[in-house]
Formats: structure tokens, sequence, C-alpha cells
């Protein structure tokens, strides 16, 4: 399905990757699906699924969003689903999946691996924080460019 063939008055489906689908594209699902109201229907997965990050789940409920009942899903999971836009936020999914079966429009946005940091859960926890603000504040200039170009 491609943006232009969408009924009107539908929400536009969006599929987030990321590699283990434990954080960037669970930030982003989640202040997608908040900022995006009933204009669109978001979900996410990973190349590689894992589990979501306790730490993801935390950052979310400073922001008060309640994601502890999320899971990590495949992207394989979707293949057989159509969406109008297929956002990768790494690097890693966007070499993995440079075409996505049922997508639209494909975007890109990378953004660090709050994974990979390092030192005591208060440092670690200041990444996460850093990466959920970088996604929060990405988010509406992103839906302002997929909601235009579906218009």
């Amino acid at each position: 399905m491609t943006t232009h063939s969408r009924p009107p008055g539908t929400p536009l489906r969006i599929l987030v990757l990321c590699t283990g689908n434990s954080c960037r594209s669970q930030l982003a699902e989640a202040f997608i699906g908040r900022d995006g109201g009933g204009r669109v229907a978001v979900t996410s997965a990973g190349t590689h699924p894992s589990v979501v990050a306790p730490m993801t789940i935390e950052v979310l409920a400073e922001r008060g969003i309640d994601w502890s009942h999320a899971r990590s899903k495949s992207m394989a999971d979707y293949l057989d689903e159509e969406f109008d836009v297929v956002v990768t936020v790494c690097d890693d999914a966007n070499e993995a999946c440079p075409v996505f079966p049922g997508g639209g429009r494909k975007l890109h946005r990378a953004f660090r691996d709050p994974a990979l940091a390092r030192g005591t859960d208060e440092e670690r926890l200041a990444v996460y924080r850093e990466v959920r603000d970088a996604i929060e504040a990405w988010v509406p200039a992103f839906l302002a460019e997929v909601s235009s170009a579906s218009s």
C-alpha cells in the first residue's frame, strides 16, 4: 500500500524498525503513537528482536507513558502487512532492510544506541534519556513530513 492509495480518513500505517526492538524503535513507536493520535497506526519491530529494555520503560514512564506491557517484536511478523511508511531508526536495520515488502515510503533516521552505553546505572540511564529526548524532538517533524506526503 502506498500513501496515495490509502482510503481517506484511515490512519497512516507506520512501521518503525530497529535491530533489537528494545529501545529506539520502542521509543519512536511510543512518541509517534502519542503525538499522532488517531491519525496514525504505529507499531515497531526488530531485525533481531530481543526484549524491551527496562530503562526504555523507565524513561517513557518519566514522560507519563506506561510501556510496561510492551514486547519486542520481529519484523518477520509484519512481512505480509502493508504500511504507508517504514522508518528505520538505526543504521544496522537500514542496511539489513533496504526495502520492506509491504512498505510504501521508506525513511531513515539513525539514533545513538543506548544499549551500548557503559558505566553505572545512572550513567547508562542518562544515555537512555538523551536518546529518548532526541527521538521525542524528532517525532513532530517526522509526523509533519509523512502527513503532508499522504494528503
